[in-house]
């Protein structure tokens, strides 16, 4: 009897060291993404002139690459704004699926600058751990430093996919330099969503690897998926900011968007629902409608109490 026990506890042991152990290598991946290659030129999409830039994370030792582009250096007069874009999670600044460069071209074409970057651990800028919004918020600052530097006239505004909205939504949803902010298919609550959404991510049952993954090992990476919320930012934000959202997104379902919008507290802010859109689709699928949405609610909203 002894002995019998003696093995069941022991198997037990291995069972749970070995789950601990596919729980730690699975966030390890989730948090250490293959890096997308730059493969994509702005000259391709009918941007001539680009500076690539430099900058820091407002996190010491990150070091973020990217483009900034003068609507004025490409034949267009400004109209004295500065659009920063925020990418998604394992991609970088091309957001190769819209494609960015795409779209960034329409933006400047309306008389906006735009700075366009990669967040840590992505495209061209530091190695370091991806955090799905948490850390990403430092690089984000670093961003909005380095575009107030350069343009100090300026007004800016965040344009955000997917992580890259979320993260938006929490920085620029309390840093009083921002005067507006789209987010195209954010999620509502980083540990919210992670509970519902993890077995898709990882192929991994949710008993016992949901628990093992999002209370373990944030502990062991010193990365809480706890404390990346949108949805407090938004409750702050005195200041108007676009929703895009597809039907069919089955990555980070519509109803984030719906529940974000709820929150809003200015009168201008704005929901775009985009029938069978997939996630951060919406560009490709209607790409002319998406840009004059976008540019009308930007002037609009940059304008505001000008």
């Amino acid at each position: 009897m002894n002995t019998f026990f003696v093995l069941i506890t022991g198997l037990l042991v291995l069972l749970l060291i070995a789950a601990v152990a596919v729980s730690f290598h699975v966030t390890w991946r989730l948090t250490h993404p293959v890096r997308k290659p730059i493969h994509m030129e702005p000259r391709d999409f009918g941007i001539e002139q680009v500076e690539p830039v430099v900058f820091s994370s407002r996190e010491t030792k990150i070091s973020l690459a990217g483009w900034y582009v003068s609507a004025q250096k490409n034949g267009q007069a400004s109209n004295g704004s500065t659009l920063i874009f925020a990418h998604g999670y394992s991609q970088n600044r091309l957001e190769p699926h819209l494609p960015a460069l795409s779209l960034a071209a329409r933006l400047v074409q309306a008389g906006f600058d735009v700075l366009m970057f990669d967040f840590r651990n992505a495209g061209e800028s530091s190695k370091a751990l991806t955090t799905i919004g948490l850390r990403e918020q430092q690089d984000l600052l670093g961003a909005i430093d380095f575009a107030a530097a350069k343009k100090p006239e300026h007004r800016l505004g965040l344009v955000g996919f997917s992580m890259g909205a979320a993260t938006s939504l929490m920085v620029g949803g309390v840093d009083e330099r921002v005067t507006a902010i789209v987010a195209d298919s954010p999620f509502y609550s980083l540990r919210e969503y992670l509970a519902e959404n993890l077995p898709q991510w990882t192929g991994l049952p949710r008993f016992p690897f949901n628990w093992l993954i999002l209370t373990l090992c944030p502990v062991l990476l010193g990365a809480n998926p706890r404390d990346v919320n949108p949805y407090q930012a938004v409750q702050q934000a005195n200041k108007p900011i676009l929703f895009i959202h597809g039907t069919g997104d089955t990555t980070i379902p519509l109803v984030n968007s719906e529940r974000l919008f709820e929150l809003t507290q200015d009168e201008d802010s704005e929901i775009w629902i985009v029938p069978r859109a997939g996630h951060v689709r919406s560009y490709a699928l209607v790409p002319e409608e998406y840009g004059k949405r976008m540019i009308a609610f930007l002037e609009k909203g940059m304008n505001k109490g000008k």
